[in-house]
């Protein structure tokens, strides 16, 4: 009985050990099936994350550097990479530095055949070193990524890496063919073909301003793409869910070295998009002309956005801009995109709907602006230099008190009518603009807290009055500091002009209120030290100042709400 027993607890542990997974990533006894013994089966649908390799071809001894990462912003826990040749399923190669999520394993007898993770913790990219053999073997890259316990993907493949014994190099990332630019044209738009295009209805064979994308599709499984425009950088087409910039499949255009380049590559917000590798494309033809880029190609790979649902209805989305260094730069003007989602494999025809940012993003904007630089500033100025000038009772309460309630009451009212539009326009919380929704949390949170503190203040008489009116001023002052910064970073994610002039026009608007401040706090000291006194019948300095500060508040903020509305 106690042999079975024995027998029993062997077999369990046995289980329990197949099931549970590595968190550790020792996992050589699965670096040739590349299953891990999770108890599931691998997922089937298109992986969520790619592998990139530094170069196209190897030699002997050359360091290449390996990244997995996610297309569309998911994590992952766990991964195990290794290679392959077209003759042998094997490991080639050695795999040496990693960063601190990755370490080398043994695969088949090879010390550092793969490479895997070091911990179970989220991550969304990894890098690792591959040390190339001398070999004349096409070198292929696959891996197997887990997302959690029971979601994976194996067999996940990447970029062939070309031998230079054999005497060939080539890119999977990007292809260049250059033939007669005349293939692309309005013909059979709405009747073989989905057609977009700005001005609308405009032809790239006649008309050499006009910005053209059309696709059809081709086979059963193809999807042919036309790009034209003028651009002396890139011409891209975008496919997204929503109208918004972010988890969209694009294909680019690139003009380099007298050379246009097609390139495959998924965009995760305002970032540079990463560069995906280019399978399943072919049919390339390209052409430069009198600063036009045209480029015609078939794809069949399936259009991938963070969604993933199997449809042909999606945003289109055609921008241009510079190349720098050999890469996409920011798009010099708004992308072109449809107003409604179109069937890119039907016979339509789509213009030009792009009007900028969001209404309701606008409108965010224009009312921080008149909380924090406007109302809010006129109130804080009034609080602090009008307690003589406006100490007139009205209601039983000091004229410059009830403005600076008034005005306060309304910046926070209006601050949070924008922080709900943001919101409500996002969805979510927005991953891609850097510190701008963060500290735009905080503002909103401190200017809440404001007005409480305000209305349980101690009595004037009170020792703790003191307490309340510096706590007071110092939030006062910190929101301000905050929301200022924040609108600066907020004017920064819509001002596509390349003079970046909205954040110079805020610079000025802060130029103007400082100097306001400075010239009150100077009569304010000139009055205690009694170096001049104001005649009696006379407009005081305090006003004049106020009504001067005002005109050019408004001045400023009209300029920034025009260029929000053009944005």
């Amino acid at each position: 009985m106690e042999n079975l027993s024995g027998y029993l607890l062997f077999c369990i542990l046995t289980v329990v050990g197949n099931v549970s997974g590595y968190p550790d990533g020792q996992v050589s006894s699965s670096c040739i099936s590349m299953q891990p013994s999770h108890g599931a089966n691998a997922q089937t649908s298109t992986p969520p994350y790619s592998i990139n390799v530094q170069k196209t071809n190897y030699s002997e001894g050359d360091k290449i550097t390996v990244t997995i990462q996610s297309n569309s912003g998911q994590t992952f826990k766990g991964f195990l990479l290794r290679t392959t040749t077209a003759t042998k399923d094997a490991p080639i190669g050695t795999f040496i530095n990693t960063d601190s999520s990755a370490q080398a394993i043994s695969c088949n007898s090879i010390s550092g055949g793969a490479a895997s993770h070091t911990s179970n913790s989220v991550k969304q990219k990894v890098e690792v070193q591959w040390l190339a053999p001398q070999s004349s073997d096409d070198v292929h890259f696959k891996a197997t990524v887990v997302q959690s316990k029971r979601i994976y993907w194996s067999n996940i493949l990447g970029p062939t890496l070309k031998s230079t014994r054999q005497g060939t190099s080539g890119s999977l990332q990007m292809q260049s063919v250059t033939s007669a630019p005349d293939l692309i044209s309005r013909d059979g738009c709405s009747t073989t073909k989905f057609c977009f295009t700005s001005p609308s209805g405009c032809d790239p064979l006649s008309d050499s301003s006009c910005y053209f994308m059309s696709s059809a599709a081709v086979d059963t499984d193809g999807l042919r793409i036309e790009i034209s425009g003028p651009s002396t950088g890139y011409m891209a087409v975008g496919f997204s869910d929503d109208q918004k910039m972010g988890n969209d499949d694009i294909y680019i255009c690139l003009y380099q070295n007298g050379n246009i380049i097609v390139q495959h590559a998924y965009s995760t917000g305002r970032s540079d998009p990463t560069v995906l590798t280019l399978s399943n494309v072919d049919n390339i033809v390209t052409s430069f002309n009198n600063g036009i880029i045209k480029c015609s190609f078939i794809t069949r790979n399936q259009i991938s956005t963070q969604q993933r649902a199997f449809t042909d209805m999606y945003y289109v989305f055609l921008a241009k801009g510079p190349v720098e260094s050999g890469k996409i730069g920011k798009h010099s003007e708004d992308p072109f995109k449809t107003a409604d989602k179109v069937n890119i494999t039907g016979f339509q025809e789509s213009s030009d709907n792009s009007n900028g940012e969001p209404s309701i993003i606008k409108a965010h904007g224009a009312l921080m602006l008149i909380s924090w630089m406007t109302t809010a500033s006129i109130g804080m100025l009034i609080a602090r230099y009008f307690k003589e000038a406006a100490k007139q009772l009205v209601g039983g309460k000091a004229i410059w008190f009830q403005a600076h309630l008034s005005l306060m009451i309304l910046t926070v009212v209006a601050t949070a009518i924008a922080f709900i539009l943001a919101f409500a326009e996002v969805q979510g919380w927005s991953y891609d603009t850097g510190a701008h929704p963060v500290l735009g949390c905080i503002v909103m949170a401190l200017a809440l807290i404001q007005p409480f503190v305000a209305i349980f203040r101690p009595a004037p008489q009170s020792k703790r009055r003191p307490i309340f009116y510096w706590f007071h001023a110092l939030n006062a002052l910190v929101i301000k500091v905050l929301a200022v910064a924040t609108i600066f970073l907020g004017l920064q994610l819509i001002d596509s002009s390349s003079n970046m002039w909205l954040a110079k026009v805020m610079g000025g608007f802060v130029g103007w209120e400082a100097l306001m401040f400075i010239l009150l706090d100077t009569d304010v000291i000139c009055k205690k030290k009694e170096i001049y006194q104001e005649p009696e019948n006379t407009m005081k300095h305090e006003i004049l100042l106020l009504i001067i500060y005002v005109c050019g508040n408004l001045a400023f903020l009209i300029a920034l709400l025009v260029g929000i509305g053009k944005s």
